[in-house]
């Protein structure tokens, strides 16, 4: 039988405009390894096809030689149609693959799915009965696409997908749950009757590692499944890159941070950081999918009913990219994210909703790999961000690397060995995050890890004891870096500390007893807890995401954390909107030509607070094309530059001559010679801005 079959084409047209609505509607049917498609006419399994799968707009989203696998409906029960298996598939589709992998958990099956209700597969090689309709015969019409039908037409056949019903597309209803999406562990919570409860697997445990990691059977896994590749195979685990998260690869921190993964990690096309494991590359918003999908699993386990919607939280130093990159994950993940929201914003929602009093806190999140701190004022349902700061490359994750630094130093000297084995390294850095966490409540830990290294043909182990006042002269600097931070957080906003009623502690790094004491220091009294600080944050986005529910009359005031500007010619930077101010926010400005017929005007936009551009978060591109001729100076655009209360940005533009709004593009995603190109154009050009960029109005705060 395997002699005589033919190959054939298979051209499919799929009646969606992206591919996220493709996922969200036609996922059941698609996984890594094949895809299910109904058909009147079917082919017995082992029947070579070479499948091209389209957008309705024609975009090329599958192409891959594949073999027929299995058949359903070929003896009258159930749905007709096939399961085809990929063979070979181009670099696209495979990006295009391990997105939906990352999205949807049944994805990551190398086998073609079997969606519900298609009833039984046959797998013979002859399956199809003999009296099936030769290939050659015209094929039998079929309903049109406005009837909701997929059409797919080949050259030898007729083939229709199978209906949606499978797949519904996330609707935006059911409960809304608050996500914690941390570097270490991530957590969800939910209210109910009116209390903020944490979602927990059947052990009690409300914790997922914030881990992804590839099997040896070459099949992406994350949360505890995940923990075991950290020292099996360390290259192919990949944690803490909530630090990465839109940042570009060729960011100086990032290289210095590097150093310390052991996984690889490589440029995207628009320099963005991704991880290769194996020969496969992933975007970080896939991997943190993976982690929220795992949420998602949880909430829908605990709650009994589809969970689509959420508020996530962010550290409030991150900025508008990585903001957008959080939202992004969400959405592959399957949510409809309603809000994105500042941590110590959430955990101080957390507090106020036990301490319901007119108070200004202070809130000092200190978790696995950043550091926020905060100040807010709190009275009654006004939760008002005052100043904010904090550090993204600080955090939990510094307290192991200068422990293992230290320990891997003396073990070097005493026995006279290179360290360099990575698996080693990696059971050196969790014996150490256990020992850290003892001292939290004992003077002593023993780390104890055996057969780290093979000195003079003997295996040799490492055990020393590590006292509490050793951690903290290896950690204190760390710890006087979030001091430092904590007053320039007063200072922005001229206040003291005597003037803050409470230092409200958050995240797990915050048990450090080190971190009592020196903010006892310097606030002069001592600091306090929500419960749990690994849970304060979730159980804040928790009671947001029910205020939102039920359009209840809380109100947040956030802050800009980092100014947002233009370049300016000589590669200066120039702030539109600036640190602090609170959101949302617009800010208006008037742009004139700088010659005579010129068509089109363009801004570079940074955020950060280095006064040279080049030197802070380039984050895109906004170009406004087709503008009338005239004179130098006779054309004005007035801009509009616009951040929600999620701190995500708009800039928007208006001719002032016609009073219409003019085409325009903020083209976010460049490759890094482009932006290169861009900032060396800016620091070469030493035209005069004058009469060229004016202010127009005042920073107005809204009140939504």
């Amino acid at each position: 039988m395997a002699a005589d079959l033919q190959p054939f084409t298979l051209t499919v047209r799929l009646p969606f405009a992206t591919e996220e609505a493709l996922l969200g509607r036609y996922g059941a049917n698609l996984t890594r390894g094949g895809i299910y498609l109904r058909s009147k006419q079917l082919k017995n399994p082992g029947t070579p096809v070479l499948l091209d799968i389209k957008l309705e707009g024609g975009a090329r989203v599958l192409y891959a030689s594949a073999v027929v696998s299995w058949v359903t409906g070929n003896r009258g029960e159930g749905v007709s149609g096939m399961g085809f298996k990929f063979i070979t598939l181009d670099a696209a589709s495979r990006r295009f693959l391990e997105t939906a992998a990352a999205a949807m958990p049944h994805a990551r099956s190398n086998e073609p799915p079997v969606p519900r209700n298609v009833g039984p597969i046959d797998t013979r090689l002859d399956a199809v009965p003999p009296d099936e309709p030769p290939a050659s015969q015209a094929p039998a019409p079929l309903p049109s696409e406005a009837a909701g039908r997929l059409l797919v037409k080949g050259d030898e056949a007729s083939v229709r997908a199978p209906p949606f019903e499978a797949a519904p597309e996330p609707a935006r209803t059911g409960p809304i749950i608050g996500i914690d999406l941390g570097t270490t562990n991530s957590c969800a919570a939910i209210v109910k009757d009116g209390q903020p409860t944490m979602l927990t697997w059947k052990d009690g445990q409300s914790l997922v590692p914030s881990l992804v990691a590839l099997t040896a059977r070459g099949q992406l896994v994350a949360g505890s499944a995940a923990r075991p590749q950290l020292t099996a195979h360390p290259k192919w685990a990949v944690y803490g890159f909530k630090r990465l998260l839109g940042r570009t690869a060729g960011a100086p921190e990032v290289r210095e941070l590097l150093r310390r993964f052991p996984y690889d990690v490589v440029p995207t096309e628009d320099g963005d950081c991704a991880v290769k494991l194996a020969d496969r590359v992933y975007r970080l918003e896939e991997l943190s999918a993976l982690v929220l999908r795992e949420l998602k699993q949880l909430a829908e386990t605990r709650l009994g009913e589809p969970v689509s919607r959420a508020v996530i939280t962010v550290p409030a130093w991150y900025g508008e990219r990585q903001r957008e990159a959080v939202r992004h994950a969400g959405r592959l993940a399957g949510f409809h994210v309603e809000r994105i929201v500042n941590e110590p914003t959430a955990a101080a929602l957390a507090w106020g909703f036990t301490h319901k009093k007119p108070q200004r806190v202070l809130v000092y999140d200190l978790g696995g790999g950043t550091f926020d701190a905060s100040v807010l004022e709190l009275n009654e349902s006004v939760y008002e961000v005052k100043s904010t700061g904090g550090d993204t490359f600080l955090g939990g994750i510094d307290f192991d690397s200068a422990v293992v630094a230290q320990l891997l130093v003396d073990f070097e000297e005493k026995t006279d060995t290179i360290f360099n084995d990575r698996v080693a390294v990696q059971r050196v850095y969790d014996a150490a995050e256990r020992a850290k966490m003892t001292l939290s409540n004992l003077k002593e830990a023993r780390i104890h890890v055996p057969f780290v290294a093979v000195v003079a043909g003997k295996p040799v182990d490492l055990d020393v004891t590590l006292s509490r006042a050793q951690l903290e002269k290896l950690t204190r600097s760390i710890v006087d870096r979030t001091m430092e931070v904590c007053q320039s957080v007063l200072e922005t906003q001229k206040i003291r500390a005597d003037q803050i009623d409470e230092i409200v502690l958050v995240g797990g790094q915050s048990r450090a007893p080190l971190v009592t004491e020196r903010i006892t220091l310097l606030f002069g009294r001592q600091p306090v807890t929500v419960g749990n600080p690994e849970e304060a944050v979730a159980l804040g986005a928790a009671l947001l995401a029910d205020a939102l529910d039920k359009k209840a009359g809380l109100l947040l005031i956030d802050v800009l954390p980092m100014s947002i500007g233009i370049g300016l010619p000589g590669g200066r930077f120039h702030p539109v909107l600036t640190r602090n101010a609170p959101l949302p926010a617009t800010r208006r400005y008037r742009m004139v030509t700088t010659r005579d017929d010129q068509r089109s005007l363009e801004l570079t936009v940074f955020q950060g607070e280095h006064p040279r551009a080049a030197d802070n978060t380039w984050l895109g591109v906004f170009r406004v094309p087709e503008l009338p001729p005239g004179p130098r100076g006779a054309v004005a655009v007035e801009l509009s530059f616009e951040l929600n209360n999620e701190c995500l940005l708009t800039i928007t533009a208006r001719e002032e001559a016609t009073g219409q709004e003019v085409v325009s593009v903020f083209a976010t995603r460049d490759t890094p010679e482009q932006v290169r190109s861009r900032v060396q154009a800016l620091e070469e050009d030493t035209d005069p801005e004058v009469d060229v960029f004016r202010p127009r109005g005042v920073l107005k705060r809204i009140f939504g």
